[in-house]
């Protein structure tokens, strides 16, 4: 049995200084927006308490769908870089990135070039190169497939939409195909959710029919993303029956607040194609804020 963790939307604080010249730009809008409201319910020991809760499940891997940072700032690029190295082995963590990761034109280079060991492929160069696509990506893991898409773009102020492109939708299903005809568990991981209507107008994914035609043409077993800071599972068609879509709430959400806790996913993957075995729990921060809670199991066979 192989078991695989998903977080999302880590949003590591607190904020650091910027300079005059960080500001100038679209970052003035999500650090007032920090100071009003998001830092009133992220809290850096509620990540911690999760990860501990993980580590002591002893999973295999680990997914984390985007959202390191909060503005992309060169501090807190370099800050979520050494937060990646304690999290451990690049081999055992995987990484996509969110819109908070390109909050701003040229942040999403940076952060792909400080964060590479833990967002590049198996078969990809050992070094960063920045005329190659890193997305999407490949790694086997046991009887798994993890394939990394990425919809992080730089956007305008008040926007935190993402895009999925053609070139990517065609290079992974080529992925997907070549991974279920080696008979492997498909994972998916993605920041925004590929489902209409699952978020406001303004934060959806461009792309999202390309995305839903790529899965049902090149076929998945689970699709994994954040973004909204939900606890939610849909549905997409796929090749031979319907493709879970589960969406996590933001790793570092205290208790109280209006979105849901903190919250991770733990996946038990089993069986052979055909008739794979899969059991969804979901662990939430409790109301102390001090431990986590099973709050649900789903059993989500495909």
């Amino acid at each position: 049995m192989f078991k695989l963790a998903h977080i999302s939307d880590v949003h590591l604080g607190p904020l650091p200084r910027l300079s005059i010249r960080e500001l100038f730009s679209k970052r003035i809008t999500g650090f007032v927006n920090w100071h009003r409201n998001r830092r009133k319910h992220l809290f850096g020991s509620t990540l911690d308490v999760l990860l501990d809760d993980i580590r002591a499940r002893e999973v295999d891997h680990l997914a984390v769908t985007g959202d390191l940072v909060n503005l992309a700032s060169g501090i807190e690029i370099r800050a979520a870089a050494n937060w990646l190295q304690e999290l451990g082995d690049p081999r055992d963590n995987s990484v996509v990135p969110g819109n908070h990761d390109a909050y701003v034109p040229g942040a999403y280079e940076k952060t792909m070039r400080a964060w590479y060991e833990y967002v590049r492929g198996d078969l990809a160069p050992e070094e960063w190169q920045e005329d190659r696509h890193i997305f999407p990506y490949l790694r086997i893991r046991g009887k798994v497939a993890i394939v990394g898409c990425s919809t992080a773009v730089a956007t305008p102020p008040f926007a935190a939409s993402g895009f999925f492109g053609s070139r990517q939708a065609r290079d992974t299903v080529n992925m997907l195909r070549a991974a279920g005809e080696a008979g492997l568990f498909r994972v998916v991981m993605i920041h925004h959710p590929p489902i209409r209507g699952a978020t406001s107008f303004h934060k959806r994914m461009i792309g999202i029919r390309r995305f839903a035609a790529m899965i049902s043409t090149g076929g998945a077993e689970l699709v994994l993303h954040g973004h909204t800071h939900l606890n939610t599972l849909h549905w997409l068609r796929g090749q031979t029956g319907p493709v879970p879509v589960v969406g996590i709430a933001s790793a570092s959400q205290g208790p109280g607040g209006i979105k849901p806790a903190a919250a991770y996913n733990l996946f038990s993957i089993d069986g052979s194609p055909g008739a794979w075995k899969l059991k969804a729990e979901r662990f939430s921060l409790n109301a102390t804020g001090d431990n986590v809670q099973q709050e649900s199991v789903v059993v989500l066979d495909t």
